[in-house]
This record gives structure tokens, sequence and C-alpha cells, in this order.
């Protein structure tokens, strides 16, 4: 039987594709490195891109979420034993960088979140109460005041310092024992919202052995509105 033209056309299409075909093997095969060739980097090449999270992006003063716009940021975390430190941080300004044993205390310019000044009173050789309650009450109305203990801030805190703090909105100031761990902030002139985090105390005997005999350190963080007052 005779082929048609177009059928002998097609034949010697197929054989010149195959043709190529072997010879662009052969070539491979002899003049492209075996390492750069291998049936895994086949495979890859099937393979669906793997989608990655990107990482969380940091946020101010260590939060988690971001505050709403509009707000201020802040974290206050007490001392816990003789290595951890005091830290209060406002806005992402760490405001007690090298903090001093007994009670950290930092002032903040409400209206506009910078920050005015800091100190700490030593509450455990020297009774500094007065000290205290005259840097408190030296901050003028339209200010934030953090707290922070570190170490030991109730020994020698006497009972009319303790009732200035209470003034200021504190329910456990007059708590507060030997090296308890606590943490504060209020507001001068103004109030704070109700359903912020405002204070926290620990002096419980199960968080001593952490530490060798200190309480845990504990914190307090949250979101301040801007426009309060």
């Amino acid at each position: 039987m005779k082929l048609g033209r177009h059928s002998v056309l097609r034949l010697f299409a197929f054989l010149l594709i195959s043709l190529a075909a072997w010879s662009l093997g052969y070539f491979v095969a002899a003049h492209v490195p075996q390492s750069t060739v291998s049936i895994a980097a086949l495979q890859e090449i099937g393979k669906k891109p793997v989608l990655r999270a990107p990482a969380p992006k940091r946020q101010k003063c260590d939060h988690w979420s971001p505050c709403p716009p509009g707000n201020f940021a802040y974290r206050i975390l007490s001392g816990g034993g003789k290595e951890r430190t005091a830290t209060i941080c406002f806005e992402d300004e760490q405001l007690v960088g090298e903090p001093g044993s007994g009670i950290n205390i930092a002032i903040v310019n409400y209206k506009t979140g910078e920050f005015s000044s800091t100190n700490f009173f030593h509450m455990w050789a020297h009774d500094h109460s007065k000290q205290m309650m005259d840097f408190i009450r030296s901050a003028p109305k339209g200010t934030l005041l953090l707290m922070a203990t570190q170490d030991d801030g109730s020994t020698r805190l006497k009972d009319y310092a303790k009732e200035l703090v209470e003034n200021l909105g504190s329910k456990e100031i007059k708590n507060i024992k030997f090296r308890s761990s606590w943490v504060f902030i209020a507001a001068k002139g103004f109030n704070l919202p109700d359903n912020i985090q405002r204070e926290k105390i620990n002096h419980s005997d199960q968080t001593k052995n952490r530490y060798k005999g200190w309480p845990a350190e504990i914190q307090i963080e949250g979101c301040i509105p801007r426009n309060l007052m």
C-alpha cells in the first residue's frame, strides 16, 4: 500500500522531532555536569511554592498587638530576683534604663507623651518616704506616673506615703510587703479608663523558689487614649 503525500510528510516530521529530542538529551548528558541536573531538581520544578507567614512585626513596648491609633503604649515590669531589674516603657522608650533598689517612678507628660523625669527611692537601709512624696507632688497636673519595685520597696515606706499613692488610685500599696513585686500607673489631674490594666502585686510564697526567696517579677501593659483631658 502506497503512502500518501501528507502521510509521508507527517512521518518525516515525526522522525525529525524524535531525532532532535534524542540529540538534545545526548547533548545534556554529555556536556551538562551531573550535579546540576538531578531527578530531585526536576521534581522540585513541579512542586507548588511554599507560602510562609512573615515574621511578626515588633510592636511598641513589646506588645503582642499594636495599640489603636490615637493611643499611648505602656509596659511596666517589676524586678525579679537580683538579676532581673525593673523596666518602665512608654511609647517604646525605656524610661528606667538603670533602675535602683526600692520604688522606681517615671513621670510622663500626658499631652505630648514625652518623658519628664525619673527617680528611685530606697526603702531598706534608709527611709526615703518624704523624698518620694515630694517627687510625686512635683509632678504637674496632666502627667502620668509609672511605678515599679526593685528588690524591697516596703520596709521603711511610711503610711502617709502609702496614703498619697492610694489617693492616686492604688488599691494595693497598703498591702505591699518585704520584697513584694508591685507595678502601678496613675494620672494626675484626669482619670484613666476603667478598662486599662493599672496595678498588680505579687508576694506569693509559691513563686519565691524561682529566685531563691524572691517573688517573681510581674508586669502590666496596655494602651491609653490620648484624649482623656
